[in-house]
Order: C-alpha cells, then structure tokens, then sequence
C-alpha cells in the first residue's frame, strides 16, 4: 500500500476508535497534522549544578534527600511540602506548593531528581515536579494535552509517525527561500522539534516553522484574494427607505460611529465587486447590531445570511439577540450548532435549502457538507482569528461569491490587521453607545483579598453576580486545577449557605462549559471561578464584577477583554485586579487598565510593553491560527512572508513551476483552492 503524510492517524500502532476520537479532538486526523503538532515547551532535564545556574530559571537537580521533609499549612487549604536536598558540598532547601503527596517520594538518604525554579538568592528550589526516570540527560517536548489522551501517548504516536514517514516529508518553503533566510529542510524542521537534541537547532527549527506557516498562510490568503477579484461580487439591491425604517424601530438610536460603518459596509454590499471587510470595536461597542442592519438588507435584497461563531453559547446568543431585533419584520432566524437534535437539525436544513429560513447563526458545524443554502448572499465571522483559513473558504463556498464581513472585539493596531486578515478593508466602530457606564477599575495587593470578599457580597445582596478569573501557570496543568479548586472551595465556604459559587475550568469538555455559562447567565449561582479566559462577547447582563487574580501573569489586552464580560446590563460594573507585580512593567500595566477603559489605547500600550504573547491571548484562549508564530512577537517574519508571497502569487501560473509545486500542493490541499487558477 501507498502511504502518504495524508493517511489517517489510525494507520498508527495503538490507534484505536476512542484515541482517533481523542486526537481528532485536537484537530490531529491525518499524520501531517501529527508531525505538525509541535511542542509548546521544553524541559532541559539535563542535571545541572546549582553553582551554574542563573536566578529564575528552570533546572533539574539530582541530590540526597538530608532530613525527612516538613509540612506546613497556611491559608486555607494550603499546603507546603520543605525538605534539604544535598547537592556535592551545597545544601539546598526544596518547596513544593500544595503537593502534599511529594512528601511520600521524599526519603531520609533517598537519591532524588527534582525539576524547578531556581532562587539563587536564597539557594532554594521552588519544585514543580520529582523525576522519576534516570535518563534526563536531555531535553523533553511538552505538547498541549487533554484529558483523553495523555503526553506520553502523544509522544510516542510522533516518535511512530516519523519513523515510518519520515522519509515522506519534503520541503514546501521554495529551495530559493530556504537559502535566502537560511532556513532549515522540513525534515530536519520536524525532527528537531519533536526530538530536541540541541537548544540552537530547537531556536532555528522553530524558526522555520513559523516562516513556513506565515508563508502557507499569506499564500492562501492572496490566492484566494486574486480569485475574488477574478470573480464579479453581486451588487445586493436592497431598498435604501426600507433598511431606514428598521434602524429607526430599533430599541436604541445607533452611535455615529455605528451609522458610518453601517454606510461601509452596506455601499460595499450594493457594489458589484466582492466585499471583504473587517469590523473592529471595542467591547460593547454595539458590532452585533451594525451585523443585524447588513443581514436585514442582504434579506430584503433577496439573499440568505449566515454567521458563524466560535461557540455554542456565543452563537446562541447571537440568534437570541438577532430574533429580537428582527421581532414584527417577517425576517427568519435559525441555529445550528454541533448540539443540535438531528430531528431539529434535518428540518432546519430543508428549510435553509428551501429558502425559507433567511438567516442561519451557528458554530462548526455550518460548514459541514450537508448545509446547503438556497441563495446565500452574506457570511459573516464573529471573532475571525479564532477560525482558520479553510474554515471561513468553507463558509464562503455555500454560496455564489457571497459578500463577507468579519467581525472582533479585539482591538488590533492597523499593521497587524493587514497582515493577519490579507489587506481587508477595515471598519471600526471607536465609539461606545450613550449611557454605557465606564467599569470603575481599582488594583488591589494580594493582602487585601478580604476587600475583594467583602465587596463581592455587598453584590451579591443586590442580586448580582462576580466572575473569578485565575490565570494558567504555564508549568502546570494540575496546578492550575489544584488552585481554583481551592480557591473555588475557599469561595463556597466563604459565601455559603446564601449563596452559591461554580467552577469553570480548561479540563472540562466544550459541553460542559457551555452548560456552566448558561447555568450562570440564568442566575442558578452567583459566583463563577474560572481558569480560562471566558469567552469573548459572552453576555451575562447581572455580572457586574470582575476580579482577577494575579492579574499581572496576563497581557493588556486579555484583562480588557476580561473586563468587558461585567457591565453588560444597567447597573455600575467593576473590575478589581489582585496583583503583586515585582517588575515595574507589571506595575505599569495595572496602572493603564485603572486609568483607560479604551481597548485601541490598552492594545497599542500591550503591544509596546510585551516581550511575547498573542494579542489574541493565544495562551489564555481558544485556538490561533498558527501552530508556531505569534502574529505581534513575530510581526517582522510574518511581514517578511507577505511579500514573499505576494511576489510569488504574482508570477504567472506560478503553481506550475516545478520549485513551487509543493507549496502548491500544500495549499491546495488546505483550501481546495482550484489548481487552474492564474
């Protein structure tokens, strides 16, 4: 038999129905999608020694164990395991953070292997885990992992992968460009990533990995581009009086900002060419009902709109809000999402084919094959950069070169936006609607967590709720749990018995947090603790608190969308930030979000002050576009792939020209972009 980068995953010893699921859950179907999931981090378990070692960093260390380890408990729940780890002639004090099962793998004269954080200051290790295995003379992958199947299995399906298609891989990046940047072959990308040997080799195979997916990423977004200008728009003839009489009986007169991004875009859609346009607006600046008014005149005009959201419960919303709007004009709304009844979902689809539903709203789950419109005229994206490129092409081929509109709350500066969305016109809404209250900010020190409760119940008393966020620690994932769930059970004991508090957290499925939120929405507990960031443009009207915890591990942009979940209804709404930042950045930071409530200002401060991270919040929620690069740290790279792009699509028939074949290829195979294309 033939293989191919392209087989399914199951071909994979060990690959069974339940872990073909549990891969596809990471959106791992075919071996390509294998090789190319990548690490997210490295442990250099290689043993060092404390006299070596700079502050701060991560190290493992292999010692005896000097005096049988003490327990201290503080706080509430609490724990802290201390023992002396005798490394050659230095004796070092080990901590472990509520980990009270380490005190059983700490032995008198015992030989340990301990991976931390190192304070040479006080010659102390704060542990994140004990080492096992004797072979650490190395550095090992961490990939991001579920719940369903764990690291080692991944790591073990990669190693399987690449021995028996590894001599499969060849390069997609041009021979040409490879010399140019000084790229590394696929092959050698790929190994090195998932089988680091070296932290120089690691650095430039990382390297290009990014180039390689900016690169695939601009291609298809000017491929597709040119195929768009290639072929007419249609000019949707809506009646200018009648969408003028629906603005007018909305429930509340439109900012000028909104009236003049509603002008963009409806003159784009009464144009005979293509529209592809970007809606940007801060939280709350009222994008939903600009999206209304250009469904409404694709309606009249005779056409079909659709909307595809990230979530559930976003898209949900999105349908509850839209039927309001739409109440008494005759316009039809319908949803779909991957929860659907099949019952409900067929007979909706029939009606979709038929025409006889104008407006679909759903998740994923519109782009599957059997979603079939009568005279599709409109899509619209909420939250873009949360779908991929073949996702929202998808979408698009439902109907006949149907105007497109994408839609973000999260402020991205100009240069960015070019580069992420492939040069779309851009609107934005910079205006907040009359009568909006200003969330009041305050920055609060660890010491004061008794404010922060004593604040939350004089809310809760008033019949409101709070959001508690706490931040993900990248080392890890069970820590994270461990501590909202203590912080969750303090907050219980805390409130109880008037009033109930529930947990949110990254292990749980997409069910099970929609399921949470709209528990919450309704009002069945006052007080939800999250590990995540709660999705954007969730809207729980009677939250009008949001405190987040250690605020300073976050990026500007992600606490101003975190703030913009409170003061969706009528009342004063706050935000207080529990954060002792060390550094005068941090300080900083905490300082703009207490004196701005303006997402462009704290986005253009975010992007100034951060030596890394995603101004989507990449780390803190959902899922980027990218495996590798991050569109704001990796700006230069990815501008650097644009034109390299742009030079490329440029050439005449350029995919068939033998050094470009498999870039090609590549993207073909991603968009289903017809190959015939000039």
């Amino acid at each position: 038999m033939v293989q191919s980068l392209y087989d399914s995953v199951q071909v994979l010893p060990g690959v069974g129905p339940k872990r073909q699921q549990a891969l596809a859950e990471l959106d791992v179907l075919t071996i390509e999608d294998l090789l190319t999931y990548f690490p997210f981090r490295y442990e250099d378990l290689s043993i060092q020694d404390p006299s070596q070692v700079e502050d701060q960093q991560k190290v493992t260390f292999k010692g005896i164990v000097a005096a049988d380890p003490t327990i201290v408990r503080f706080g509430r729940q609490k724990v802290r395991v201390n023992f002396r780890l005798l490394i050659g002639s230095e004796s070092v004090m080990v901590t472990f953070f509520n980990q009270p099962w380490i005190k059983s793998q700490v032995q008198v004269e015992r030989e340990l292997i301990v991976y931390g954080r190192w304070d040479a200051k006080r010659r102390s290790l704060t542990g994140i885990k004990i080492i096992v295995s004797e072979s650490t003379n190395e550095y090992k992958a961490v990939y991001p992992a579920s719940k369903k199947i764990r690291q080692a299995t991944i790591q073990q399906l990669v190693k399987d992968a690449f021995k028996q298609y590894g001599s499969l891989i060849n390069d997609i990046v041009p021979s040409d460009l490879i010399s140019k940047y000084r790229l590394l072959h696929r092959k050698q990308m790929i190994e090195s990533l998932h089988f680091p040997a070296d932290p120089v080799l690691v650095k430039n195979a990382r390297r290009t990995a990014k180039f390689e997916e900016f690169l695939e990423f601009q291609i298809g977004l000017q491929w597709m581009k040119q195929r768009d200008k290639s072929s007419d728009g249609i000019p949707l003839d809506y009646d200018d009086n009648v969408i003028k009489d629906f603005i007018r009986q909305l429930p509340f007169p439109l900012t000028s900002a909104q009236l003049r991004v509603t002008k963009e875009i409806l003159r784009d859609m009464n144009n005979p060419v293509h529209m592809n346009r970007l809606l940007q607006g801060d939280v709350g600046s009222g994008k939903t009902v600009v999206a209304a008014i250009a469904m409404y005149a694709a309606v009249t005009a005779g056409k079909q709109a659709v909307l595809m959201a990230p979530t559930e419960i976003l898209a949900e919303q999105h349908a509850n809000n839209l039927a309001r709007f739409f109440k008494g004009t005759g316009v039809t709304v319908g949803l779909l999402v991957g929860g659907t009844r099949k019952k409900v979902r067929d007979a909706l689809l029939e009606k979709v084919n038929a025409g006889l539903v104008n407006i679909v709203v759903g998740t994923h789950a519109l782009i599957q094959g059997d979603v079939e419109f009568k005279d599709l005229g409109l899509v619209i994206t909420d939250e873009q950069h949360r779908f991929g490129v073949k996702q929202r092409k998808m979408l698009r081929e439902k109907g006949q070169n149907p105007d497109t509109l994408a839609m973000t709350a999260t402020p991205i500066p100009r240069t960015l936006a070019i580069t992420t969305y492939g040069e779309m016109d851009v609107s934005i809404i910079d205006q907040l609607p009359s009568g909006r209250k200003t969330i009041k900010t305050t920055w609060l020190k660890g010491g004061e967590w008794n404010k922060v409760l004593g604040f939350m119940l004089k809310e809760f008393k008033k019949g409101h709720q709070a959001f508690v966020v706490t931040p993900l620690i990248e080392e890890s994932e069970a820590m994270d749990l461990q501590n909202a769930t203590a912080l969750f059970e303090d907050l219980q004991k805390d409130f109880a018995p008037e009033f109930k508090v529930a947990l949110l957290h990254g292990r749980m499925t997409s069910e099970e947090k929609d399921q949470i939120m709209s528990d919450f929405k309704d009002g069945k507990f006052q007080g939800l603790v999250s590990t995540t960031v709660i999705e954007v443009g969730v809207d729980v009207p009677n939250a009008t608190v949001m405190v987040i915890q250690d605020a300073d591990r976050f990026g500007l942009a992600q606490l101003h969308q975190l703030r913009g979940r409170v003061g969706r209804g009528d009342a004063q709404a706050f935000c207080i930030l529990v954060a002792d930042p060390k550094s005068q950045t941090g300080r900083e930071r905490m300082q703009i979000m207490v004196e701005t409530n303006d997402g462009f200002e704290i986005s253009e401060a975010d992007l100034k002050m951060r030596g890394q991270g995603d101004i989507f919040g990449k780390q803190q929620s959902g899922t980027p576009i990218f495996k590798v690069g991050d569109p704001v740290v990796d700006i230069g790279a990815l501008q650097t792939a644009q034109l390299e792009a742009s030079k490329i699509v440029n050439i005449s028939n350029w995919q068939k020209i033998s050094k470009y074949q498999n870039l090609a290829s590549f993207v073909t195979k991603g968009l289903k972009i017809n190959q015939d294309l000039d």
